[in-house]
């Protein structure tokens, strides 16, 4: 199963999201996503998070907090997320090789095109809701529901 990290940046009313427009093969192309990617071997998920937000968006991190857990299940495919947000950061932001990084206003996050089930733990972190540990449950890249775990 991959282990992977997923962070979602704010200021002032707006959440750092990135549209996957750049690679081919990509399984979330054309949706909007936050930043993060695979826990390498070696790394826990706290040094994963830290390499790679520098690494997608050229910000350093002063500070995070976890905020949830998530399990990811298809039908040939799972993946065990760890959730973060994040509004203490510095640095320039660069251009992310993925995908267009876009500073979205909060109140708009949940009207562009996102997986359906990132929907469901977008929510619980618009409303501050406290740590969680949730399943999506997919079939051939369809939302079939979710449940807390």
């Amino acid at each position: 199963m991959n282990e992977t990290v997923l962070c979602y940046l704010f200021k002032e009313d707006k959440c750092l999201m990135l549209y996957r427009n750049k690679k081919e093969n990509d399984l979330n192309q054309g949706k909007y996503i936050g930043v993060g990617g695979k826990i390498e071997d070696g790394e826990t998920p706290e040094v994963a998070l830290i390499c790679e937000v520098r690494e997608e968006t050229g910000y350093f991190l002063n500070g995070f907090t976890k905020r949830g857990e998530i399990l990811f299940q298809n039908d040939e495919y799972s993946e065990y997320m760890h959730l973060y947000t994040s509004n203490t950061f510095f640095g320039k932001e660069i251009k992310c090789d993925e995908g267009d990084l876009v500073w979205v206003s909060i109140d708009d996050i949940l009207n562009l095109n996102l997986w359906e089930g990132d929907k469901v733990f977008l929510k619980m972190l618009l409303l501050d809701e406290p740590f969680f540990k949730i399943k999506l449950n997919y079939s051939n890249d369809e939302f079939k529901g979710w449940d807390y775990i």
